[in-house]
């Protein structure tokens, strides 16, 4: 397998020396350098890789821009979020029957969600409890979004709240002034894409508008269809084949001094319909349930008020009001082998949120302080397997980052919350209480010259979920777990030569859960692992990213075995050397190599998988703000199926995207 990978990869190495050989046009990344008086030193090309790396905070954090999101040509959000270290996928090609596992947590081919990892779009707390073989999906298209963020542990979560172990994932919705790079005006934007694998074709229309500093306004409708895909081996991976329509409306209103309140609202939407499709959407049951019609919808609403004086940095408010809805209707085709397949369900968040970010300092110490208080209200529809009710919560947190002296920040975080969760089905009503305090602590060192250590701890309560209303047990028993993680960064420019960048961050953590209530016939589970992030750049255009996944786990059966955490992802290793011509042309090779796997006596094999991506970005009359993006997905073909996923990658696949701004 390692000689496989290497003779690919050294194809590869060959494909990009090709094209580094090729004449240069200069870096267009630069810094302006400046002494202190403020005199101009001149400008300085800067080495930039294809994703910044989170050097400066304790956090586990990576971030995906605008730019790597049309760069991916992702067709969902788990395909967009494969590349992050930490985070695994159970299928991934299609919004059905795939999901997102984060640390080993997240999601899994059974109950879907294990409410260990959040999903939080444009503030507001997306998804739904455990649906038998149906799980909880991230319906929504990678093109409506300008930014997503993976915060990886517990540590960096408790403003999002209680219970995330795996971690969590933000989304924010494209808007205006993003687009329109904060200038008045008015822009229209439109992205076709296609892809081999199987008739895959992508429409993205964007109007975006700014009349005045006052006032923005963003539309955007996209339209995204696949066929049956094809394995590696050329065989039909079923349940594959997806419509999926989504929109997203987002308005904004600035005034006052300084335009310092601002009022704003966004609401988006995705559907995606299925007929005569296996009830199972993972695969995991060989179709014994039998086969449904399926009609899934999200929504996501925000409307919030904010409050930025420019003179006063103790003061960024804000108020939010947002409201999450998933449906998903289903109907028996032929004669219903199980009630389950005509099981109607609805999940619904509402929350209300008060926060504020404030910077101040105590004598020589400064704080970042963020703190706020929330009213969560979820119901839950009544369904077969699934029973309904509603969870009624209150909130509090505050997360300070305090500049204890040159170098030290000390990191404190704390949450408070308290549920009512009471049935709604007929008869007897029931209702439990539960309130938790949870929190922790990072501290980070950097020394002058780049190099810095850092560490944290955290706990956290996973609070009774509605889904549990039938077993009075665990509508008593909160989850329990904690992190504790160490690590190191180094961050500097200018080192092998002038212009160029390395950026490194290691981080180990280690997880207990206890009391468990999610996972059938388990009582604890603990994790441990590494997760690395390298990049460089040349001033030149040359870079290098890399990262890497080095799980490890265990479980406490209820019998008192201890064996394989069954949840556990393989260790991978992803690699990409790439060149920028200016620009106008960029490209680059990606490489993944999963190690073999042994799950308590089931192998899982190990896999080497490789893309090539380019984008062309021409300039001058009809090609100004004209993009073309180009990829080949698993090049050779290869035949795979991840350690969590239920059915086989998706094999060689040529993707194609055309853009343009008028």
């Amino acid at each position: 397998m390692l000689r496989s990978f290497a003779a690919r990869a050294l194809g590869g190495a060959s494909a990009v020396a090709f094209f580094v050989a090729a004449p240069v046009h200069a870096q267009d990344a630069t810094v302006e350098k400046e002494e202190q008086a403020g005199d101009f030193l001149g400008t300085i090309d800067i080495g930039t890789s294809t994703r910044a790396i989170q050097t400066d905070t304790a956090t586990p954090i990576t971030v995906i821009d605008r730019e790597e999101i049309e760069d991916r040509q992702a067709s969902t959000i788990a395909e967009l979020l494969d590349s992050v270290p930490g985070v695994t996928l159970i299928n991934g090609s299609t919004p059905i029957g795939s999901g997102i596992n984060i640390r080993g947590f997240g999601a899994n081919g059974t109950y879907g969600t294990d409410q260990k990892v959040a999903f939080v779009v444009d503030g507001a707390t997306t998804g739904s409890e455990e649906i038998y073989r149906v799980g909880t999906q991230l319906f929504t298209d990678p093109l409506l979004y300008k930014q997503a963020q993976v915060i990886r542990g517990t540590v960096g979560s408790f403003e999002w709240g209680s219970g995330i172990i795996g971690g969590v994932v933000l989304l924010e919705t494209n808007d205006a002034s993003s687009v329109l790079h904060g200038k008045t005006g008015i822009a229209a934007s439109q992205t076709v894409s296609g892809q081999t694998n199987r008739n895959g074709f992508a429409t993205s229309t964007t109007v975006a508008a700014m009349p005045t500093e006052q006032f923005e306004f963003l539309a955007n409708y996209t339209w995204r269809t696949q066929g049956t895909q094809k394995d590696g081996h050329g065989d039909r991976i079923g349940n594959s084949s997806f419509d999926l329509p989504s929109f997203l409306v987002k308005g904004a209103f600035h005034f006052g001094a300084d335009n310092a309140h601002t009022i704003a609202a966004s609401f988006n939407q995705t559907t995606t319909s299925d007929r005569d499709v296996p009830y199972d959407s993972f695969g995991t049951t060989a179709g014994i349930f039998g086969n449904v019609d399926r009609d899934t919808k999200s929504q996501v609403l925000t409307v919030s008020y904010g409050y930025k004086p420019v003179d006063n940095d103790a003061v960024n408010l804000q108020l939010l009001y947002t409201y999450a809805n998933q449906e998903i209707d289903q109907s028996a085709v032929g004669t219903p082998i199980s009630p389950v397949l005509d099981a109607d369900h609805r999940y619904e968040t509402s929350k209300i949120t008060l926060k504020n970010a404030s910077l101040f300092s105590t004598g020589p110490i400064r704080h970042n302080l963020h703190f706020g208080v929330e009213y969560i209200h979820k119901v839950r529809a009544d369904a077969n397997s699934a029973p309904g009710g509603t969870d009624n919560r209150m909130a509090a947190f505050a997360v300070d980052e305090i500049a204890l002296f040159r170098g030290f920040t000390l990191s404190p975080a704390i949450r408070w919350e308290t549920s009512n969760i009471k049935s709604n089905r007929t008869g007897t009503p029931v209702s439990y209480n539960n309130t938790a305090w949870m929190g922790g602590v990072s501290a980070r060192y950097e020394l002058p010259f780049g190099l810095a250590a850092f560490g944290s701890w955290a706990r956290t309560r996973n609070l009774p979920i509605i889904d549990d209303l039938d077993n009075a047990t665990y509508m008593n028993q909160p989850e329990k777990s904690r992190t504790w993680e160490a690590g190191g960064s180094f961050d500097r420019t200018d080192l092998l030569g002038k212009g160029d960048h390395l950026a490194i961050k290691v981080n180990y953590y280690d997880t207990e859960l206890t009391d468990n209530t999610a996972y059938s016939g388990v009582s604890e589970v603990y994790l441990d692992g590494f997760e690395i992030e390298a990049s460089y750049a040349t001033a030149d255009g040359l870079y290098f990213d890399f990262n890497a996944t080095i799980p490890d786990g265990e479980r406490l059966r209820t019998t008192g075995v201890i064996d394989d955490w069954t949840n556990l992802p393989q260790k991978t290793y992803m690699l990409s050397a790439g060149k920028r011509f200016g620009k106008l042309f960029d490209v680059r090779w990606e490489s993944t190599l999963g190690e073999d796997l042994n799950i308590n006596g089931t192998e899982h094999k190990g896999f080497d998988v490789h893309n090539l991506r380019a984008t062309i970005t021409p300039s001058g009359g009809i090609f100004d703000n004209v993009a073309l993006r180009l990829s080949v997905e698993n090049i050779f073909d290869t035949y795979y199926q991840s350690a969590l996923s239920t059915r086989p990658a998706v094999g060689r696949n040529f993707k194609a995207a055309l853009s343009k701004m008028f």
